[in-house]
This record gives structure tokens, sequence and C-alpha cells, in this order.
């Protein structure tokens, strides 16, 4: 199957705006600092002005519109890859194989429920019934057949014994006092500068790097007009250190410069002014700055005014620091050579940034960036930034290498008061179980369950294990407990249908979804020439057989005991949270993704298209899906494609990628022998009269309204999985299915594809 995705997103770690920070600066090394004659007779002219707690809205988390499994079935290994790479992040575990989360290094919560004793049998026997399930969760897989034991499949515990979980006290993370777990010579920052101290000249950026990291230079062609610092007296370990970051707008030629804030080692802020461009603002980015149009009425400095204030105070052998630095400069448009940027020495792998808001926390210990905070100070950016760059040069690269930072980094929202940077995640070994990686991190899993089927991780010191009497009792107690828990699995159990019952019900099933694809058409006569007939049907996609029957005389579908509701299944399919946005083609031709691909920007929203293949002959099909981000592009698409210039035949699309793998799992045949009829005995024949009185369809729709209540209360950005794990038994084995989606999860906002 050949599938067109979505470029990469952006990685959630780069830094693409100013983070605001604040706090004093420590006193680490003694050096010839800016004399004090020099601070009072420059006292910061600080703009005071009032703030509204405006700020940017995140982009919320999402899953990658495609699964990437293969067949469109994930196996229970793959799953814990996904729950490992929830609770500890992309910086501590690969992504999983099968699916992205973009926007977000890792979810905030993750809730599993587990609905043992049901499959994907269950699922499309009582569809109708199981609507909140189908119209929310948009993702959804087959699962293999149910192993001997499932959840400890899902979770690693398969080689796992009680002593082989480390001890961590409630609520802290595990030290990191053993150096074994972290390899320096692999750390970027040793990598880099070494292990031993540096000195001043060595933290500087070259020249090379400058060029590399586009920072303004003299001689650039993009850097005509800017005004050089003119430091330019020798370095020495004993040269000043300034702290230096500015606030930008946007104006209709591009950022502008609005504020400058400089800081000397001493913690005194020498230079506080809001700058007013000479170019319309467009947007004054009040949500990073705290800068308003109103502010600005009373405001004449301009940019010329603090490029020639800068040059007066900043001495010949001047260093100037920041975090990216080279945003604040082409801010400035003026020129410095002596530089150090925090967001490069404290390198990070893959050419990734850290945050200074990270770094403040990790490395000095300190918070900042509070929610709660109404007023972003510049100055505070810059006492940060020096303060990093004084920690470095007094402890040097090693000791920051053993805080190992990208372990710290997936944990860019250390929750822990008061902790200690020196507390870090250990990185786990790829067998490392869930409840291992939950104990990483000092948290606990919750996992809710009837008594008889709660005494496998009762045993786990990290794990709260909640044992009830009756699948009400682990409802009541999953909505009291799952919000105070950052991973929870929640099972029910259900009685296993009986294998007869089972065969029963796939038979009906095979049935029914055969003869709602079939259709019968007529009336035609016994010399009917039935060659453009065929070539006409086949149009509309690929017919498994063909009958003829001539006593017919209309096209409709067959009516049947199993077909009655055929037309509702239908609309609910269509409605479903996998079909509503995607539409399927037929006719397509080979060059059809090429095509598609060079007019893309006449499909907005698509996300990908799905090309499937001949499972034998490996030859691309003649019909393909493609799935929107939205309901209207899908059916704007439609349209198009449909039209007189594609030729296309097309509708919104019924049957998900998993459904096509369930439905071909159907034996042709019966397991029973043939010619044997079974007569269930009396147990049996009430199961199957069970049936016909909707008992399961009542169990179908009343359970998956309580999940539904427990997912509404649910806290936004957490990742939710519904399992139906199947089973396997000598009477033959039922597939599985799985459900996940993140609560709120935003609509792709890619229109791009790629291959």
């Amino acid at each position: 199957m050949r599938l067109w995705r979505p470029r990469a997103e952006t990685d959630p770690f780069m830094e693409t705006e100013k983070e605001k920070t604040g706090e004093h600066p420590r006193k680490d090394r003694k050096r010839r600092q800016v004399s004090n004659q020099l601070v009072r007779a420059t006292e910061p002219r600080r703009a005071c002005w009032a703030l509204k707690d405006l700020r940017p809205e995140a982009k919320k988390a999402r899953l990658s519109a495609i699964l990437f499994a293969c067949n469109c079935q994930v196996t229970p290994g793959q799953l814990c890859e996904l729950l490992k790479y929830a609770v500890l992040g992309r910086s501590i575990v690969p992504r999983p194989s099968w699916c992205q989360i973009f926007h977000q290094n890792h979810p905030n919560n993750v809730v599993v429920f587990i609905l043992q004793g049901m499959s994907q049998l269950h699922f499309y026997k009582f569809y109708l019934e199981f609507e909140f399930l189908r119209k929310i969760f948009r993702h959804k897989f087959c699962l293999p057949p149910q192993s001997s034991n499932f959840l400890a499949d899902i979770i690693g515990l398969q080689k796992k014994t009680t002593g082989d979980l480390p001890k961590t006290s409630k609520g802290s993370l595990p030290s990191s006092s053993s150096k074994a777990n972290i390899n320096l010579h692999n750390d970027s920052i040793i990598q880099k500068h070494g292990s031993k101290k540096v000195g001043l000249s060595c933290c500087l950026l070259t020249m090379e790097e400058m060029k590399t990291f586009h920072f303004p230079l003299q001689g650039s062609p993009d850097c005509e007009n800017f005004i050089p610092t003119k430091c330019n007296g020798s370095i020495t370990d004993n040269s000043p250190l300034f702290g230096l970051a500015c606030e930008m707008c946007l104006t209709s030629k591009g950022r502008e410069l609005t504020r400058i804030s400089l800081v000397a080692e001493g913690g005194c802020c020498i230079m506080d002014e809001l700058v007013k461009p000479d170019i319309r603002i467009v947007d004054y980015h009040t949500s990073f700055s705290g800068i308003t149009k109103t502010i600005f009425n009373s405001v004449a400095t301009k940019l010329k005014d603090v490029q020639r204030q800068l040059s007066a105070l900043l001495p010949p052998d001047a260093v100037l620091v920041g975090h990216s630095l080279d945003l604040d400069l082409r801010a400035l448009k003026m020129i410095h050579p002596y530089l150090i940027d925090t967001s490069l020495l404290y390198v990070r792998e893959q050419g990734r940034r850290f945050k200074l808001k990270f770094l403040a926390k990790a490395i000095l210990g300190k918070d900042i960036q509070h929610p709660n905070t109404l007023q972003h100070d510049a100055t505070e950016d810059a006492r940060t930034a020096l303060e990093l760059a004084q920690y470095f040069l007094k402890y040097g690269p090693k000791k920051i290498a053993e805080l190992n930072l990208e372990s710290l980094g997936s944990h860019q929202e250390l929750q822990a008061a008061g902790q200690k940077p020196r507390n870090t995640t250990e990185i786990p070994h790829p067998n490392t179980s869930v409840l291992e990686c939950v104990n990483l991190v000092g948290q606990k899993l919750l996992f809710v369950a009837l008594e008889k089927g709660a005494t496998e991780l009762s045993s786990y010191g990290n794990c709260e294990t909640i044992k009830c009497l009756s699948n009400k009792e682990v409802f009541e107690q999953a909505r009291v407990e799952i919000p105070l828990f950052p991973f929870s699995i929640v099972q029910f159990s259900f009685d296993p249908f009986t294998p007869v019952f089972t065969e029963e019900m796939s038979k009906r099933m095979k049935t029914k979804w055969r003869e709602m694809s079939t259709v019968y058409a007529g009336p035609v006569s016994r010399t009917y020439n039935f060659r453009p007939l065929k070539r006409l049907l086949k149009s509309f996609g690929p017919i498994q057989s063909m009958s003829f029957v001539l006593e017919t005389y209309q096209v409709q579908r067959p009516v049947t005991e199993l077909t009655l509701d055929c037309d509702i299944l239908m609309k609910e399919l269509e409605r479903d949270s996998e079909n509503r946005d995607t539409i399927y083609l037929s006719g397509v031709s080979e060059s059809f993704k090429d095509h598609i691909f060079h007019v893309s920007s006449h499909f907005p929203g698509l996300e990908a298209v799905i090309l499937p293949k001949d499972l034998e002959s490996g030859k691309q099909k003649k019909f393909c899906f493609m799935k929107f981000k939205t309901f209207a592009s899908a059916q704007r698409a439609l349209n198009i494609l449909t039209g007189k210039d594609w030729k296309l035949k097309g509708r919104g699309a019924l049957t998900p990628r998993h459904l096509h793998k369930w439905l071909r799992g159907f034996s042709p045949e019966s397991r029973w022998p043939p010619g044997l009829r079974v007569m269930p005995p009396p147990s049996e024949q009430q199961a199957l009269q069970t049936l016909k009185t909707d008992h399961p369809k009542v169990a179908a729709w009343y359970w998956g309204q309580k999940i539904g209540k427990l997912y509404q209360n649910m806290n936004p950005g957490t990742l939710c999985l519904i399992l139906l794990p199947g089973c396997k038994s000598i009477h033959g084995s039922l597939p599985g299915l799985g459900m996940m989606g993140i609560k709120d999860e935003e609509e792709s906002t890619t229109t791009g594809m790629g291959l």
C-alpha cells in the first residue's frame, strides 16, 4: 500500500519565541565589572505599564492522520512503545514506529480502557450501539487475537518481576548520582567543549558559527545598513559580560524592535528602553512582550537612539550574552564581534535548542515564566542568560553534562515544588516496562479492575491497584481516581460469548456484509451483451463476483432479515469519525498520485492519499482513499474529482482500513464440518435468544456511554486508548480492535503532502 502523509511538523522543542524569565543573578566569578559610576550615571528608564494577561494560544496536541501500521494492525509490543513514549517523551525513548504525536513532547495524561472479553466482532455487530466511541475516536486499528496475558503484553511485563522495579520516593524524580546511567562521552556538551573547565574565549561564538546561524556580520549582503558597536578590544577571561534581550513587534515590513534591556554582571539593569518603530505596527505581540498600542502613545525613542546609547555603554572588550542573540542583534540592526549565545552554549542533540525557561529551572534551579505573571520583562531574559553563562564558566562542561539535560528536556515543565536541578530521569533499557517508566518520573500508575483480574499488578509498589466487585464499581472508582493520576488503566470485564454463539455471530456478520455489498440490477434479457454492463459496474470499484438474475426490474440491495437496518448503518458509517473526512475514488490510474501531487494546491486540507495494492501481485488497485482535515474540504475535493475534468467516480468513504482487514479475515467456510448443522444445547439457545432480545446491544450502548462520561471529564491533552482485546482459544480466534485519540485533539493544519 502506498501512503502519502503530511510532512513532518516543526519540532516543538525548537525555539520560536523568546521566553521571559527573571530572578536575581548569582555572583559566580570575579571579573572586571562595569564601574558603579557608570551604573549610577545611566539609571534605567524603565517603562511602566499595565498589562493584560494575553498569551498565545498553544497548539493542541494531535495524532498523525494516518497510522503507519502494517495492514492497519498494531501489536501489543507496539502499544507498549506508545505508552512508554507517552510517559517519558521523545528525548528519552524513540518515537513509536506506527504513529506520531504533534505539538507536544508527550501527552499530559494517559488513560487506557480495556474491555476484556470483547473483540472487533462485538464492535461491528453492535456498531450502532457503540455510538460515542465510533464518533469520537478517529484512529482505529486491528489487534491480533489476544494472548494469554494481554495486559502484561501492552505494558511490557512478560519477563518482569517485582524485584526489577527501582525504589523511588513519591513525588520526586530519580537521582542521577550513579554516573553509570549517563554516558558523558556521548553528551553533546562534552563533545563540543570537552570535560575540563573552559575560559571565556572558548565560550564565544566562532566566525563559522555566526555564519552558520545567520548572525549579522560585516560585509553580509543583508547587513548593509547595520551599525557596528565599535568594540574591538582584546578579550581575556576578565572581560565584562552584559546580558542582552529585546522584544519585537510585527510591522508591515517585518519584525521591528520595540524594547531593549541590558544587564551588567552585578545584576544591575543599565538600559531598559521602549523603542517606537518608524513603520506602522500590525501586531504588537502583546502576549509575548506586554506592549500595547496605548503604551506607545508617549514613546519617542527611535532605533537610532538606542543604537547610539548601546554603543556608548559598551567598553571595547564587552561580551554580549543572550538567548538566540541573532534575533536580538537583527532587531537592533547592529553587529558585535564577541558573543555568547546560551541556546548554543548549552548545545543539544540534532541541532535542537533548549528553551530559556527550561535551562533556568534545570541549571539555576529557579522558576520563571509563571503562568500567573501579568508582566513580561526583557530585563529578566537578559539577567537569566547572563547567569547561565556565569554558571557554565564557573562549573565547566562536565558538571553540566552530569545533569543529563537531554533527558531532562522531556520534562520541561518540572512539577515538583523546589525541585533541585540535579534530579534527572535515567535512560531506560529497551526492555523496560511501562511501570518502570512511570517509576522513573516519580509517579504511580492507577489500575482499576474487577478483583479477579486485578492481581497481576497489585504486587508492584508504584501501582495503585483498586479491586472492585462489579463493572459499575469500576466505573465509579475510575470517575474519582483518574483525575489524580497521570497514567491510568481501567479494565472492564465481560463474559465472553461461547464458541457456538461466536460462530453464529460470525456467520451472520459475514452474511450481512456480503448482502450489503450486493446490488441487483435489471431488467436484462437473455440475449443482452453483458460486456458493457461489466465494464460499467467495474468502474465503481473491484467486483468479487457477478451473477445475473433476469427477474429483477430495478437497481437495489437485497432485502433480508440482516439488511433491514442497512440504510441506517450506511449513514452511520458515513458519520464515523474515521470516515467523515475521507472520500473513496474509483477509476484512478497509476499516474493519479503524481497528478495529485502537482495540483495539491487545489485540494486544501489534504492529509493523506491511501493507495491500496493487490496482496498477491503487489500492483496498485484502481481505487484510493483521500483523507482531509475537515468534512467540507473532503466534499469540495469530491465535487472536483467527480467533475468533467477528472471524470472519476466516488463518494464519501464507508470502510476504513482496519475494517478491510477484518472482513478479509472471515473464513470463507464455517469451522464446523460441511453438511453438519450444529444444534446448540439449551444454554446456547438461551444465549442466542438473548441476542434477539437485544441484551448485548444494551450492554454495548450502556458501557459506551459510561466510557464517554469518563472521557468528557478528562483533562485536555489526555491520550486515551480503548482496547477490545479479542480472544484466542482452541475453538478459534477473534481479532481485537483498538481506538485512540487525544482529548480536544486539534485538526491538522498541514496542507502539504509527502511520500
